[in-house]
């Protein structure tokens, strides 16, 4: 038996991956709200719609699924085998995006931070580093 899915069960599965609220961000949220740490969520007015915005810090948090925007060297951002022609102009636009989104959160005077799926496994690897980046001046 094959394990490819067919056309319509591939689109069924992947309009269950969400944009917005996934396990690592929720992860990443959980682990700042129990530094003490208060923030905005996906505003729409920065570029990138960040995931987790600190206004009076002017900081951004960013986390990315290692696949969608393709993670380098990781094991989880490995291209897709079926339908090349679709997926790597779309994976390829992705990286275009979140480097200009990058580029243009900083120059508005943003500091960045981005965390990749695949480093938020453990919450205390993650409060360090979170409580890191918040607290550098």
């Amino acid at each position: 038996m094959s394990d490819r899915l067919t056309p319509e069960a591939r689109s069924a599965h992947m309009r269950l991956i969400r944009k917005v609220n996934t396990k690592p961000e929720l992860v990443v949220r959980r682990v700042a709200h129990r530094l003490g740490y208060r923030f905005r969520l996906h505003r729409r007015d920065l570029p990138g719609t960040p995931d987790l915005v600190f206004p009076r810090l002017r900081k951004t948090i960013l986390v990315h699924g290692c696949f969608w925007h393709q993670h380098p060297g990781c094991r989880l951002a490995r291209l897709p085998k079926s339908r090349p022609e679709y997926w790597l102009p779309k994976l390829r636009r992705n990286k275009e995006r979140d480097a200009a989104a990058l580029e243009a959160l900083e120059n508005l005077g943003w500091q960045v931070l981005v965390l990749w799926e695949c480093d938020v496994a453990s919450e205390d690897a993650v409060a360090d580093v979170v409580q890191s980046f918040l607290r550098e001046a």
